[in-house]
C-alpha cells in the first residue's frame, strides 16, 4: 500500500471481528503517517448477519465509502460473504477469503442451498486470489475467534508497512488479556 489512496473492504459475518480488524488497519495507516477514514460496521452486526466495514487510506482521504469496482483489497472472513460483495472488487484487486463456510438464516431454515465452487468462480474472474484456511490456523493458536488475526496478518505480508507497526497496533487495540493470543494469530497468517 503506497502513498496513493488504498480502498479495503472486510466483509464477514457478525461475530467475525470485522470493527476490530479495521481498528487495526486504521492504527497502521496513522501510525504510518496516512490519512485513514474508517467505517462504522454496516449490516446486522449481530452474529449471523452480513457486516462489512470500509477503510481508506493514503495522502487526504475525504470519505471511507468504497462503490462497486473500487476496492484495492477485498478481505474476506467467510466465502459467501466473498461472493456478495465481490462486485466492489478491482479487477486487480487483492482478494484474500477464509475458506470457512457459515451457513446463513435461509440456508438454516431450508430455504436455499449455501452455493457451490464459490472460491473457484472467483478465483476465474480475477487474478490475485488468496485463499487461507483461517478457522483452522486461529484454532491451532488457541481461538477460533482469532479468525480475523490470521486474516490480517496474510493481509499484512502484502503491503509495505513493517511487521513491527502491525503487531504494535494489535497490542493498542485488543484487550490486553487477549493481546498474546493475537499476535500468535497474526504470526501464522504473517507465515501463510
Amino acid at each position: 500500500m503506497s502513498m496513493k489512496s488504498t480502498a479495503i473492504m472486510i466483509v464477514g459475518v457478525g461475530g467475525q471481528g470485522t470493527l476490530l480488524t479495521s481498528r487495526i488497519l486504521g492504527h497502521v495507516a496513522v501510525s504510518s503517517g496516512l490519512d485513514a477514514k474508517v467505517s462504522e460496521v454496516h449490516g446486522m452486526s449481530q452474529r449471523g448477519g452480513s457486516v462489512v466495514t470500509y477503510v481508506k487510506m493514503g495522502e487526504k482521504i475525504h470519505s471511507p465509502l468504497i462503490e462497486k469496482g473500487e476496492a484495492d483489497v477485498l478481505l474476506c472472513f467467510e466465502q459467501l460473504e466473498a461472493l456478495r460483495w465481490i462486485d466492489y472488487a478491482k479487477k486487480d484487486a487483492r482478494i484474500i477469503i477464509n475458506d470457512q463456510q457459515i451457513d446463513p438464516m435461509p440456508v438454516i431454515l431450508g430455504a436455499t442451498k449455501y452455493p457451490e465452487n464459490i472460491i473457484p468462480k472467483i478465483s476465474a474472474e480475477y487474478g490475485n486470489v488468496t485463499v487461507v484456511p483461517a478457522l483452522r490456523m486461529a484454532k491451532e493458536c488457541g481461538n477460533m475467534k482469532a479468525v480475523n488475526v490470521v486474516m490480517l496478518g496474510v493481509l499484512a505480508r502484502q503491503t509495505e508497512f513493517g511487521k513491527e507497526i502491525w503487531l504494535d497496533a494489535i497490542r493498542q487495540n485488543v484487550k490486553p488479556q487477549f493481546v498474546e493470543m493475537n499476535l500468535k494469530a497474526f504470526e501464522a497468517g504473517y507465515a501463510h
